[in-house]
């Protein structure tokens, strides 16, 4: 339900369009002024109307911001992810797809209490999917630390945009099928994850079952699920982190760990860091210049 929200809530904030004149990027890379004479109330939309949604739907504000993560993981930040088929609706040929929904993510970590950056503008938007991409790209809950560091080196970050991006699971949920293995069946030994606390484990058995409750969502941090602040990474530090794609954080890697300890003790180095980590994510592979389109539907390709 929240993703179709997201769309929802991407299509809507398009609905500003008559207020903004046609833009173009020459330059061919990405700044924060971009839209400052074709579209200068581009940001204030963006966040006005994310404000109303996130009011009535607190999640809204995790799913706009995975949202966002996957899409840069898959063909970079150009709004591949948005693609499907849908009703058409009016939108200008001016602030694209792929920049609404990288301010709408900032927003929704800013809404939640974390921090505020200065997001570089001027992506256009993908003329296509991709599925393998999105399969192959994005990290998944059980993979290795080793094959979430190598995907995120393949993106351009390093081991600390790894642990960083990874402190934006403060906020949001996680379906049981994401960490069931973790609760009965980690190794394939018939045992549960030595790295999981075990009262922690047991909690989340009462709505995980060994079969069942599939759908059934658990915060991916149970101490201020609505909050982004650095209780992630205490969970981490007292073996309580949901996923073990977060958990191995702490205990796969030493430096990485350090890393985990270092955020865990000072929110201030974490939000400046994880501001850092979203700029440069931001900037994976971005359509500018004449590449792509400015779509008309952030949901389908341009007639």
């Amino acid at each position: 339900m929240a993703n179709s929200m997201s769309f929802l809530l991407l299509l809507s904030l398009l609905t500003f369009a008559p207020l903004c004149l046609c833009n173009y990027n020459k330059e061919g890379y990405l700044y924060p002024q971009f839209y400052d004479n074709s579209c200068p109330q581009a940001q204030q939309i963006v966040k006005s109307v994310l404000a109303k949604y996130v009011a009535v739907e607190p999640r809204l504000a995790a799913s706009i911001l995975r949202l966002h993560f996957h899409d840069c993981f898959v063909k970079g930040c150009d709004a591949s992810l948005l693609l499907d088929s849908s009703e058409e609706r009016e939108c200008p040929s001016t602030v694209s797809c792929a920049d609404i929904l990288t301010l709408a993510a900032r927003d929704s970590v800013v809404f939640t209490g974390g921090p505020s950056w200065e997001v570089p503008l001027g992506r256009r938007d993908s003329l296509g999917a991709s599925i393998s991409g999105s399969n192959n790209n994005i990290p998944a809950p059980n993979n290795t630390f080793q094959t979430i560091l190598t995907k995120f080196k393949h993106q351009g970050l390093d081991l600390v945009d790894v642990v960083a991006l990874s402190g934006g699971h403060t906020i949001g949920n996680a379906r049981c099928t994401s960490f069931r293995q973790r609760l009965y069946n980690q190794s394939g030994n018939g045992k549960p994850d030595s790295t999981l606390d075990q009262y922690y484990a047991a909690l989340l058995r009462n709505r995980c079952p060994r079969s069942g409750g599939d759908q059934n969502l658990f915060f991916l941090d149970y101490v201020t699920p609505y909050k982004f602040d650095n209780s992630y990474f205490k969970n981490l530090l007292a073996y309580r982190g949901l996923l073990s794609s977060d958990e191995v954080l702490f205990t796969m890697n030493q430096e990485s760990a350090e890393l985990v300890k270092l955020y865990a003790e000072g929110i201030d180095i974490f939000f400046q860091q994880f501001a850092k980590s979203m700029v440069k994510m931001g900037n994976i592979s971005p359509l500018t210049g004449p590449r792509g389109e400015i779509r008309k539907n952030c949901r389908k390709i341009n007639a």
